[in-house]
């Protein structure tokens, strides 16, 4: 009876260990708090990256997968913090319309989402926007002055854990 409680216990505890659904909002909300603990991301965009703010003094990323026809896009906001990129939000997406000089529209398959964030070869940023695999709305030329700290958001997209079997 004692190793039954004890397993049932463990049960209960395993359950709410699950990862969010890729690009859920609640996965999303794990990618802002991802997002603040990456210095790359966080020192590597706050200097002309983050200026280019349309004077809102954030930049707005939505992201979604292409294989999930119905879901929702996602949002991170990323404000400018003492001349730091921070994200002070994650979630469902709250600005209805995009400012195409400043903020950005990402999509791919899974299958790509996958290889971007595993930064396989081909799947950097460079290689993902020429090849097609990730598909981009938004300042291309600014994107491309900071390509480092543009794959280490690539590549979170695959550190956030998460669970693929279904969409959002």
């Amino acid at each position: 009876m004692k190793k039954l409680s004890i397993f049932a216990a463990l049960m209960l505890c395993a359950g709410g260990l699950q990862a969010a659904t890729f690009m859920s909002a609640e996965w999303a909300a794990e990618a802002c708090e991802a997002w603040n603990k990456d210095k790359g991301l966080v020192e590597g965009l706050g200097g002309d990256w983050m200026k280019n703010n349309a004077g809102r003094g954030y930049k707005v990323i939505q992201i979604y997968r292409a294989d999930c026809k119905d879901s929702p896009k996602v949002e991170l906001t990323i404000s400018d913090d003492g001349g730091n990129a921070k994200c002070t939000y994650g979630g469902a997406v709250k600005h209805t319309e995009l400012n195409s000089d400043v903020d950005y529209l990402m999509y791919a398959t899974d299958k790509d989402w996958v290889c971007m964030g595993k930064g396989s070869w081909g799947c950097g940023p460079m290689g993902a926007m020429a090849t097609g695999k990730l598909k981009f709305k938004g300042p291309k030329m600014e994107a491309m002055g900071v390509m480092g700290p543009f794959a280490g958001f690539l590549e979170l997209t695959g550190k956030v854990p998460s669970d693929r079997s279904a969409c959002p």
